[in-house]
């Protein structure tokens, strides 16, 4: 299948899956092929957030961007009233997004996300569409209203320094599951 078919695939199945989840949402015509405009890939709105988003799919290679690219999709979104996302999705994951300004910027004026920055700061699907939330380390310490006498909730202390052995490399992911 030819990268653009299988581009135009991955496009159409996003604009799917954001319609699911509630969004008005729609695909720009060619993306800018059609126009001398440049045009983002899709906008969606939910009522209270709107956004003009470029999508990138790739078999599992990093997702490069060129600088005219993100700097159209900021300059569109800007006018437009839009937030400015680049959605990104490797074969066998799920959709994540990113604010342009938070990917990496290569020594050509390049953007870059590699599959594992996706996988681990992105936002995915889900948290993109509001049904679900991160949680932060901090966030898991806060007060909850269910501490004992000495401020600490010892299920709350017990995860926090799960995710923290984590987080530090000294208990695998698969291992945590376990515990939790």
């Amino acid at each position: 299948m030819s990268a653009n078919r299988k581009g135009d695939r991955r496009e159409r199945e996003l604009v799917n899956a954001l319609d699911d989840a509630g969004f008005a949402v729609m695909r720009a015509p060619a993306s800018g092929a059609a126009t001398e405009r440049e045009l983002p890939d899709v906008l969606a709105g939910d009522g209270e957030a709107f956004y003009a988003i470029e999508a990138k799919s790739s078999a599992g290679d990093p997702i490069y961007l060129t600088g005219e690219e993100v700097e159209a999709l900021l300059f569109f979104a800007r006018n437009f009233g839009a937030k400015a996302r680049i959605a990104v999705r490797f074969d066998r994951e799920d959709w994540y997004f990113f604010h342009p300004g938070d990917l990496y910027t290569t020594d050509a004026g390049s953007y870059r996300v590699k599959k594992e920055t996706a996988l681990a700061e992105g936002t995915d699907f889900p948290e993109f569409v509001g049904e679900t939330e991160k949680v932060t380390l901090a966030e898991v310490g806060a007060d909850d209203g269910r501490r004992g006498g000495d401020g600490t909730d010892p299920e709350t202390e017990e995860r926090r320094e799960i995710l923290e052995a984590v987080r530090d490399g000294h208990m695998p992911v698969e291992d945590a599951l376990d515990v939790l």
